[in-house]
């Protein structure tokens, strides 16, 4: 067992890390709720068939009953509609402010469970059980909640910190590989924007993670979670440069995200695979940083199976950059780097630079085939 304390204003939660977390499921409720007697249980129509009926068995041994709620698996479940039909049901199951509610599955279920658990009744407890790797590092800590619009992802949401999160890594056993790979580009962020000696061990000991070795899954993930919290305590709700250093590669990985249309055709992790790749490489343009380092961190990131480019219209891609979130009236913000671990964040990017290294990518890929 690993725990991780976040605080934040003066209240602390846990991240907890560990084999076998949801047998004890319903002790832990317990301990945070002594009193409860019934649980709403947002998961997804994926995780339901998977981890569900284990984690109602250890509630149901602590006397509590499960209230599931089962929402559609995929990005689309991250919508308006989704999250009118979600804070309805939470409504019918009777949760009150003093209660709690949990959060069964990967970051779509996190993210939209935890903004219905921050704006009904003004505001729910609730607890994180990722059951993905991306969630586990990314995702479940820090309070970011939200749903997308036709405009872009997460431009709706709210910072609700939840009341614990127990990562149990025997889930990940039933993760697809291409699931886990997604989860792993988040891990690898965290090496590439602030500690060049953990991407050193990522090279050294990633694929072993990836592959199932416990001892190096653990250490990854642990890894990430202490690198997220200690930004997130410094900066909780994104009011200053130190958070949105956790979003290095997400201005391009989103961009290509909404321009796919958030189908499976790119998955979050994959784009943000590539949107890594691509910061290096525009810092690189933009003489910040070593090109021995972009090709460090491209030749990493292929060797493990993530991709580091995506063919796709440079004007397309700075249209849904106009949606970011990080912009500002002159420019685009992204996070570059001067090397592997020192990422910054540079403000009032011009479009015409971006869109000249767009266009040099597109005629780069264009020869190579």
């Amino acid at each position: 067992m690993i725990e991780v304390p976040v605080t934040l204003a003066g209240e602390t939660y846990v991240v907890s890390i560990g084999d076998g977390l949801l047998a004890e499921a319903g002790a832990r409720v317990r301990a945070l709720r002594p009193a409860i007697t019934r649980l709403p249980v947002i998961t997804d129509t994926n995780v339901a068939c998977l981890h569900l009926p284990p984690l109602v068995e250890s509630l149901a041994a602590a006397g509590i009953a499960a209230q599931p709620i089962v929402v559609p698996a995929g990005e689309e479940a991250k919508s308006f509609a989704e999250l009118a039909r979600l804070v309805d049901a939470l409504i019918a199951s009777g949760v009150a402010r003093s209660g709690l509610i949990l959060a069964l599955g990967g970051g779509v279920v996190g993210d939209l469970a935890g903004f219905a658990a921050a704006i009904t009744k003004r505001g729910i407890p609730f607890v994180q059980v990722p059951t993905t790797l991306l969630a586990m590092v990314d995702s479940s800590v820090g309070g970011k909640t939200g749903i997308n619009t036709t405009a872009g992802k997460n431009l709706v949401g709210a910072f609700h910190q939840p009341a614990a999160v127990w990562a149990d890594t025997a889930l990940l056993s039933t993760l697809p590989h291409r699931e886990r790979l997604a989860g792993y580009a988040e891990v690898v962020k965290y090496g590439l924007l602030g500690d060049a000696g953990f991407f050193a061990w990522l090279e050294a000991h990633g694929a072993a993670a990836l592959a199932g070795d416990s001892a190096a899954l653990a250490h990854a993930i642990a890894t990430s979670v202490r690198a997220k919290a200690a930004i997130v305590v410094r900066d909780p709700e994104e009011r200053l440069d130190i958070r949105a250093l956790l979003n290095l590669g997400h201005t391009f990985g989103h961009a290509l995200e909404a321009e796919c249309g958030y189908s499976d055709r790119l998955r979050h992790g994959e784009a943000v695979a590539i949107g890594m790749a691509q910061a290096f490489r525009f810092s690189v343009a933009e003489g910040l940083c070593p090109p021995a380092d972009a090709a460090r961190v491209e030749a990493h990131l292929a060797a493990v199976g993530l991709p580091v480019a995506l063919p796709l219209p440079p004007d397309r891609l700075l249209g849904h950059m106009r949606h970011d979130k990080k912009k500002t009236e002159t420019g685009l913000t992204f996070i570059l780097v001067r090397g592997i671990g020192k990422a910054f964040v540079a403000h009032d990017v011009p479009r015409e630079r971006v869109q000249a290294f767009l266009e040099a990518e597109a005629r780069a890929r264009a020869t190579s085939c």
